[in-house]
């Protein structure tokens, strides 16, 4: 019995080396795949009871991880869409070949990928991992979705052939009246002004503004009135105000008071006044009363010294970046960028007891517990790096010094099994 235990443990050793090897070959092999996860085996021994008066070699038996939670360094690129986790979290990924199909996608994990657009604009790798995210609203909006579920999760899709404009709806002026027109005497010239906006269709429109001094009989009026005219309603008036300007020392030349002869009425609190040009209201702001910036009477220049808009005329979309907290930007000629999807991070208690699947990739299981979506460098979730790809987790040198150590253990355990077999036949010889 105890020489048959003796060879029982040396078969087990073999196999347990034997496996070691494989997890070192694997490793070894995949030392330039991104991604990949280093694999490791480890022995536990075997006690078998006996009596007093024996033993009997219980031998080892292996299990094998991989070591999920282990990540490779990051290494630059220069494609956008190449995506890595600096930290903790993985992205959601699914099979491009189940997109179309009856049912929900399969779920899997990855920690990086090189996602480029397919045939139909959906960012997928060359091995055929598509990026999942939740799509952002028309207003770059983010709906809000149950972070337990992947029920709003959605292929990324990128449209490059999608146009983009930005109407207007708010403009700041900042234009300086000259005093000298509401003096006594003054030519009384008007002062016109032409702003281009932006309409619904990202048609280019403009805003006629003029300034009208009235010219009093004796002294100073220090007032003006102003006429705002919409070309795209025709050249119709959309607002007309009343301005009128501070001279006392100290808060010369700032508005003193606004009143609305026509269109919507001023706000003291914003410095605002909103018209309908027509395409919807457009919010101006001239300034607060008793605000140095805005609309100034000073001096005897006309003077436009800021004017800024918000909107865009019709683009076409250029590239498509992901930034640090997965917003997946969409970036157009005209200057303007679109929040078009966001990417969660997924994390789980337990990342090392996720199933490894193909491609670098993994599923959920009991082992690994429930997964939640983060948003990316929220909570214990690291970043979202673009630009980047995570390299292989292993470590060359460790592991041709691990094939040393496995060969040499393999061949003692060959060397018991030799033995073995030499004591048995001398065991035979016994009887001769």
């Amino acid at each position: 019995m105890t020489i048959s235990s003796s060879l029982n443990a040396g078969v087990a050793g073999l196999s347990a080396n034997a496996s070691k090897l494989a997890t070192i070959s694997d490793n070894i092999a995949n030392s330039s795949t991104y991604g990949y996860k280093r694999a490791v085996a480890d022995f536990h021994s075997m006690v078998i009871e006996s009596g007093k008066g024996g033993y009997s070699a219980g031998g080892v038996r292996v299990t094998t991880q991989r070591l999920i939670d282990e990540r490779g360094p990051l290494v630059s690129t220069s494609n956008a869409t190449d995506l890595a986790v600096r930290g903790r979290g993985m992205l959601p990924v699914s099979d491009a070949s189940a997109i179309g199909g009856a049912g929900d996608l399969p779920f899997k994990l990855s920690t990086t990928g090189s996602f480029r657009p397919d045939a139909d604009g959906y960012l997928t790798t060359s091995s055929g991992l598509v990026l999942m995210g939740w799509a952002a609203n028309p207003d770059g909006t983010i709906p809000t979705h149950p972070r337990d579920t992947i029920g709003g999760l959605e292929p990324v899709q990128i449209n490059a052939n999608q146009f983009f404009g930005n109407a207007t709806t708010a403009i700041d002026l900042a234009v300086n009246l000259p005093a000298t027109e509401t003096e006594a005497g003054a030519s009384g010239e008007t002062q016109e002004l032409s702003i281009e906006y932006f309409d619904n269709l990202g048609k280019s429109e403009s805003l006629s503004i003029t300034f009208v001094p009235t010219v009093p009989g004796a002294g100073a009026s220090n007032e003006w009135t102003m006429v705002l005219e919409d070309s795209a309603s025709g050249g119709a008036v959309i607002g007309e105000y009343t301005l009128t300007f501070d001279d006392t020392r100290g808060d010369g030349g700032r508005l003193l008071s606004v009143t609305d002869v026509s269109g919507g009425p001023y706000d003291p609190a914003t410095g605002t006044i909103q018209v309908n040009v027509a395409g919807g209201p457009v919010d101006i702001d001239i300034g607060t009363l008793g605000d140095p910036g805005g609309l100034t009477q000073l001096s005897d220049a006309f003077a436009p010294v800021s004017i800024s808009k918000d909107g865009s005329p019709v683009g076409n979309m250029t590239s498509v970046e992901v930034d640090a907290n997965g917003n997946v930007h969409a970036y157009f000629d005209n200057g303007m960028s679109r929040l078009i999807y966001k990417v969660p991070l997924v994390d789980v208690p337990n990342p090392n007891g996720l199933l490894t699947q193909d491609h670098q990739s993994y599923t959920v299981t009991p082992d690994s517990g429930p997964f939640f979506l983060w948003d990316a460098g929220d909570g214990p979730t690291g970043d979202v790096v673009s630009f980047a790809r995570e390299e292989s987790a292993t470590d060359v040198a460790g592991e041709l010094t691990q094939l040393i150590q496995t060969q040499r253990a393999y061949s003692s355990n060959a060397k018991v099994i030799q033995t073995v077999d030499e004591m048995l036949q001398e065991t035979t010889n016994i009887k001769r």
